[in-house]
């Protein structure tokens, strides 16, 4: 997390066990997929260039086709973007969190059967603008805004770790809630805890913004970090006031055809 009015805020007013509980949740759930050797971004590594090696490699038709394919699921990918590997990777990184396989961000062909028969997930809420953030999976939903109606992006929220910033200490938390879009800031911002792409801040230093690294795991000081690559794009979208969701959940949800 990082401060814009001071660190943490008003977060006394919101249960804050249950955020924690989801993400000791996540932490044991990870670790029994990437096993026990290296860092969090480190096994993402080397589950993608184990994927890579053991899958044949695909035509331009079949990756074209995997774009296509996420982006009709929601996932927030550039669907012709030839020679674009960033968007693909978070849209396949997000696309594996929902549906709960190894976060690889490769697509192989396995991950290409799996993405033809999978169906749109479906937000916690419907019938109106706003955003969710499901801190179990670890994704971000932006619903129906502008033209389209579901954009999916992974995040890396609060670790749940403490950590000490200006004489205190602190667990790594990132509130549960609803909550709306206070303010914002255009480009980068500097603050104690380090630098923030396009925050938008939903509760005292809480901020959703762009970040270069948005490890599978939880990582933060209980901001909500996004790839960079849809960080201004995003705060375009997000207007001042928007409702924002955030909630964990044990249970997948309900599906819906694309």
């Amino acid at each position: 997390m990082n401060t814009h009015k001071g660190i943490g805020g008003d977060r006394q007013s919101f249960a804050i066990a249950p955020g924690l509980i989801c993400q000791v949740i996540c932490l044991v759930a990870t670790f029994l997929l990437i096993g026990a050797g290296g860092s969090p971004a480190q096994s993402t590594g080397k589950d993608a260039a184990r994927a890579s090696k053991m899958s044949p490699a695909l035509s331009a038709e079949e990756i074209g086709e995997g774009r296509r394919r996420l982006a009709e699921l929601g996932y927030w990918v550039r669907a012709e973007g030839a020679g674009d590997e960033v968007s693909l990777r978070h849209a396949l990184i997000a696309f594996q969190k929902v549906e709960g396989g190894p976060r690889t961000g490769v697509l192989t062909q396995d991950v290409l059967h799996a993405l033809q028969a999978a169906h749109r997930p479906m937000p916690r809420e419907t019938g109106y603008p706003h955003i969710e953030i499901d801190l179990c999976r670890q994704v971000l939903f932006l619903i129906e805004v502008g033209d389209v109606p579901l954009r999916i992006l992974p995040v890396s929220t609060g670790s749940g770790e403490c950590f000490t910033e200006g004489g205190r200490t602190r667990r790594a938390i990132t509130p549960l809630g609803r909550f709306t879009i206070k303010s914002k800031i255009k480009g980068w911002r500097k603050s104690p805890l380090g630098l923030l792409y396009y925050p938008n801040y939903v509760q005292g230093g809480v901020a959703i913004h762009g970040n270069p690294l948005v490890p599978s795991l939880p990582a933060s000081h209980g901001c909500i970090r996004i790839p960079m690559f849809a960080a201004q794009e995003f705060s375009e979208l997000a207007i001042i006031g928007m409702v924002v969701l955030i909630y964990d959940s044990t249970f997948p949800p309900a599906t819906v055809e694309p």
